[in-house]
């Protein structure tokens, strides 16, 4: 089985110059939660101030908590952050800490050192809850494949990042193509390389960019490494509003065509969800929401079930 984890009222929405109505995001989470998708990142605890869209997180989570079955995500860059999302209840706390310290402090302003220091508290946070509500601590390793203000990034300095963070606390490590410069062979080399040095049951997670059209390669390369969750975003809306020209993250429905196509489980009704995505298209018309699945429609003959094995024959 194959998490798709979508991303796009946290990711997707933060990069657009408009407000989506909180009634539009709650139809997309319940629509999506319907059509399939196990877990969504619904928004962020992060400064209203700065990221305007995200206003509306507590809300969200609180409505996404009464879907059934549906693992409720939210990003939180910091304590303080982290505070008001398990005060919300949310199953998941993705943080992200970038292997480029320059993009770090652009984008959450703390240094390594300090972030080092939020997952330590943000892990006493945690385990200071009541075991059956704790929530999971999901480490993303921004700018991992490289930096559209720094440049390359050494794949020691990710390694070496991941290891401090999983002392600091991390229940799992991801790594993020923040700005769309990772290549099939540099996500293979580097996912080995963390795998390596942590565990392979602790790196469970990629989150990719299709900045310059390499997303879908790069999610098989993950897959060929035993990467179990893929972030997508319906639509392919999204990139960090912090790093420049970071556009575009993997379309949900073109991904989850691949993956039915190639035998994977997923658990979630492509059909259902390519409706999802038209409507979420009108709703907020002027958007860059792309994609190909969508407009081409499923081949000829295309059957979910048929294309659908479980268990160790998807990696046969």
């Amino acid at each position: 089985m194959i998490t798709v984890s979508e991303v796009g009222p946290r990711d997707g929405v933060q990069s657009l110059d408009f407000l989506v109505d909180l009634e539009i995001k709650k139809q997309w989470i319940a629509s999506e939660a319907a059509a399939g998708v196990p877990e969504i990142e619904v928004g962020s605890f992060v400064s209203f101030k700065r990221l305007p869209q995200m206003q509306d997180t507590p809300a969200l989570v609180e409505f996404a908590l009464t879907i059934p079955g549906l693992k409720v995500a939210a990003l939180v860059p910091n304590l303080q952050g982290a505070k008001a999302a398990v005060a919300a209840g949310v199953h998941k706390l993705s943080i992200p800490v970038s292997a480029s310290e320059t993009h770090s402090l652009r984008n959450v302003n703390r240094t390594h050192e300090q972030m080092i220091e939020e997952v330590k508290q943000i892990r006493a946070l945690v385990d200071d809850q009541p075991s059956e509500t704790r929530a999971n601590i999901e480490i993303g390793i921004a700018t991992a494949f490289g930096c559209t203000i720094d440049g390359n990034v050494p794949q020691k300095t990710v390694v070496e990042l991941a290891e401090r963070l999983m002392i600091a606390g991390a229940d799992e490590i991801g790594l993020s193509d923040t700005t769309g410069y990772a290549d099939p062979k540099m996500v293979k080399d580097h996912l080995k390389a963390v795998q390596k040095a942590i565990g392979p049951a602790n790196v469970t997670g990629v989150h990719l960019h299709n900045t310059r059209g390499l997303g879908l390669a790069n999610a098989l390369a993950a897959l060929d490494c035993g990467i179990t969750t893929i972030d997508a975003s319906l639509g392919g809306l999204g990139g960090c509003p912090f790093a420049p020209g970071a556009s575009g993250n993997i379309v949900t429905e073109d991904l989850v065509f691949m993956l039915h196509s190639m035998g994977y489980e997923t658990g979630i009704n492509l059909p259902e969800l390519i409706e999802v995505r038209k409507k979420l298209a009108e709703q907020i018309s002027g958007s860059s929401i792309y994609g190909f699945i969508a407009d081409a429609g499923l081949p000829l003959g295309f059957s979910q079930s048929s294309h659908t094995i479980k268990g160790d024959e998807a990696h046969s």
